[in-house]
């Protein structure tokens, strides 16, 4: 067995530690999500943590490990009597990002069900997981609704299972801790809700404190043994206070005073809902049980706030989480009126992430990322060098719900949330036989295929007599999430301010829609002589919402060279993920300016997208009284759709487009 990394050797990193911590304290916190760059220890500090906690006692030969103090009266593999028992060390359970539905929550045994005739239970992960740790590397790039079933069984601490004939409920609390790298997109505010505490982590810039990571990294490679040795004394002290902290747990007493500031604090910051504020109640009481307090003082609401708060201000999904630290200290300053018979604050035992400790601030104010407006200009009659009539980036107008745009057909690609699409999960809709491995067994076709030879095959007892050729798959049909490719004129026929700042909201408008579609986007700008890709395909949409704010305009409209660019970009990407079906969305007025006949070379261009079956869609930016129709046309070059502005939101009167092509699939 591999000797994990100390978790007292981790450098820095306190907020990490101190979040972890708080949770082996006191589950009841609701798990820790932890967001930051590759190499910052994440995982590391999450598989150290398994060591630290205490052994869990459990009813021998019981799979979903209940108490023998108090088992559960409803556990499938139950009834047990009370006492008795054995120990074994907490658990910690890795849930794998491209995991099944059934390896989560447990199915149906089809391997007895077949054989013996009878209906079993097998038990999936989050059964592994009760009274100890789950543990989810990205969980940002775990299919929804699989971070739908864990989040909901961490929430009411049990699992429930209705598949397949089987109805099972079991036991399920585990500390849930998911990592994630926002550069590889972020998850849905719903979701982060439910995570009960978030820390943001990056690497030092101190030398001294890097070199230490460096060497400490390097002796342990060398020697695990050896250096999980050297640090076994401070390994054991802080596993000694994990255990006198949950001693003292049920002895913390929150007053009325640490109340109110949790109430106004969560207020304050316009938090939704109340879960802010029990999961702030259960941080600061764990808190001061890990700081050796009764009490809960003002330092302990504080740190909870900036523990359990960020995650939850957030706005829109590209608002970058946060808390305004003098905002907080204003308003348990306003708030502080203690109880009469509070002690005089305790500091508590040292150790890592003490209590009451005050975390660096996690991010920096924000910038509106707008400078200051400047006049604009028209297009030039010669090209123009680099930085010459170029305009200030004008802000994007507020976004809006837009309509549905999707690609027709059918596609097989990741799950998502936009087009039509054969998928592991989703609803049944047929059966079919495998082609290759068998991934999903549709077991009323098996055995309806498999009837009509038991006599001929000798069967006997009441199981059933199976072979290869009777498998069924069960062809399943959900949603896809689609590479969404953004090509946007920047040029002078798009520079004026009021029209610049209605294109960005609307570009930014459909970046929130691929946001919740969990589609992957790329951006491409075309202005002045040529185009360039400001943004590969990519998961993070809030990255291609950074660039279109600092989206600069001006100069010709080389359409021709923007729709070669997007191609190319097209086909490079269909090489690396070739399942992911494409959507171009093409924002502009239509117009090709520069060169020897830029509106044929821009047709010929567009050419290319239908001859590939591209679904592509034409936001026409055309405005004012006399309208030329270019886009209209640019669409049936391309083979898709054109949308004025208006027509792009949700509650506009015109139809709703819900698939940019009108072909057969």
């Amino acid at each position: 067995m591999t000797t994990p990394f100390p978790f007292t050797a981790v450098v820095g990193q306190d907020d990490l530690r101190l979040a972890l911590l708080l949770n082996a304290v006191s589950p009841a916190v609701g798990g820790v999500l932890v967001r930051g760059e590759k190499g910052t220890a994440k995982s590391t500090a999450v598989r150290a943590l398994s060591a630290l906690l205490p052994e869990v006692p459990v009813v021998p030969g019981c799979r979903f490990s209940c108490d023998p103090a108090s088992p559960d009266p409803g556990c499938p593999d139950g009834p047990h009597e009370a006492g008795g028992g054995a120990e074994r060390p907490a658990r910690m359970v890795e849930l794998p990002v491209g995991a099944s539905e059934d390896r989560l929550v447990g199915a149906l045994d089809i391997e007895r069900a077949l054989a013996e005739g009878v209906k079993a239970f097998e038990p999936g992960l989050l059964a592994d997981a009760h009274r100890g740790i789950l543990y989810v590397d990205e969980v940002n790039l775990l299919h929804d609704h699989l971070v739908d079933l864990l989040l909901d069984a961490a929430a009411m601490g049990a699992s429930y299972v209705e598949r397949e004939g089987v109805s099972v409920r079991h036991a399920a609390r585990f500390l849930l801790v998911g990592t994630m790298n926002p550069e590889e997109g972020e998850l849905r505010p719903q979701l982060l809700d439910r995570f009960g505490l978030t820390v943001e982590v990056a690497a030092s810039r101190e030398p001294d404190q890097r070199v230490e990571v460096v060497r400490r990294r390097l002796a342990y490679d060398d020697d695990p043994a050896g250096f999980a040795a050297r640090w076994a004394e401070e390994e054991a002290a802080v596993r000694a206070r994990i255990v006198a902290a949950r001693e003292l747990l049920p002895s913390v007493r929150l007053g009325d005073g640490a109340l109110r500031q949790i109430a106004a604090t969560c207020a304050a910051f316009e938090v939704d809902g109340m879960r802010a504020d029990i999961v702030m109640a259960r941080t600061a009481t764990a808190l001061a049980a890990w700081a050796g307090r009764t009490d809960v003082l003002a330092e302990d609401v504080r740190q909870a706030a900036l523990l359990a708060l960020p995650h939850r201000r957030r706005r829109n999904p590209f608002d970058a989480p946060g808390l305004d630290e003098d905002k907080l200290d204003e308003t348990l300053e306003e708030f502080g009126g203690s109880d009469d018979d509070d002690p005089d604050p305790d500091p508590g035992p040292d150790g890592p992430g003490g209590g009451g400790g005050q975390p660096e601030p996690d991010d920096a104010p924000q910038g509106d990322g707008d400078t200051a407006a400047r006049p604009e200009a028209g297009e030039g009659g010669q090209p123009q060098p680099s930085g010459a009539g170029e305009q200030s980036p004008a802000r994007a107008s507020e976004p809006f719900r837009t309509k549905v745009l999707s690609v027709p057909g059918i596609g097989e690609g990741a799950a998502g949330r936009r087009s039509r699409a054969r998928t592991e999960h989703g609803r049944t809709t047929g059966a079919r036989r495998p082609r290759g491995a068998l991934t999903k067994l549709h077991l009323a076709a098996t055995v309806q295929a498999a009837a009509p030879h038991q006599r001929a095959r000798g069967r006997s007892g009441p199981g059933l007599v199976v072979r290869r050729d009777d498998l069924r798959q069960a062809s399943r049909e959900g949603r896809e999430g689609n590479l969404v490719l953004f090509v946007v004129d920047a040029s002078g026929s798009m520079a004026a301010r009021q029209r610049m700042s209605a294109v960005k909201g609307a570009v930014l408008s459909l970046l929130l829609d691929a946001y919740q579609r969990r589609d992957k986007v790329g951006l491409v700008t075309f202005r002045g002589t040529d185009a360039d890709v400001a943004l590969p395909p990519t998961s993070s949409v809030d990255a291609a919402a950074a660039r279109l704010e600092t989206l600069p305009t001006g100069g010709r409209t080389p359409l021709a060279a923007g729709l070669l660019r997007a191609h190319d970009v097209l086909r490079v990407e269909r090489l690396r993920d070739p399942a992911r079906r494409p959507l171009v969305v093409l924002v502009t007025d239509g117009r090709a300016t520069g060169g020897p006949e830029p509106v044929a070379l821009a047709g010929r261009a567009a050419r290319l997208f239908a001859a590939d079956g591209v679904a592509s869609v034409v936001v026409d930016c055309e405005s004012g009284p006399v309208r030329l129709g270019l886009a209209g046309q640019l669409a049936g070059e391309l083979g898709g759709t054109a949308v004025t502005l208006d027509e792009l939101r949700a509650d506009s009167i015109a139809g709703l487009v819900k698939d940019v092509q009108r072909r057969a699939a």
